[in-house]
């Protein structure tokens, strides 16, 4: 389930603020993002396994607290955050 370097590498390089971001709001959410996409594939496929389900379910309530925490800051790099991540319709 863990995300292998070099796709963390992708990440931090697609959504970092400045150059010597790696833990910014928008670098965690990316971050959020990509795993649970992971962990909803993985679900879909072990539909009974329920320590993974709470897993998910606890990641995405962190990445709604993150999204409020930009979203609070700016509300345009919020839009272009979701955008960008294809998050919320």
């Amino acid at each position: 389930m863990a995300l292998t370097q070099e796709r963390k590498q992708e990440i931090l390089v697609n959504y970092q603020v400045h150059e010597t971001d790696t833990g910014s709001a928008d670098v965690q959410v990316a971050m959020l993002t990509e795993r649970i996409i992971r962990l909803s594939l993985h679900l879909q496929a072990n539909k009974k396994d329920h320590s993974s389900r709470r897993g998910l379910l606890k990641l995405i309530g962190q990445r709604k607290r993150l999204l409020a925490y930009i979203l609070k800051d700016s509300r345009e790099k919020y839009q272009a955050l979701i955008g960008r991540l294809g998050i919320r319709g």
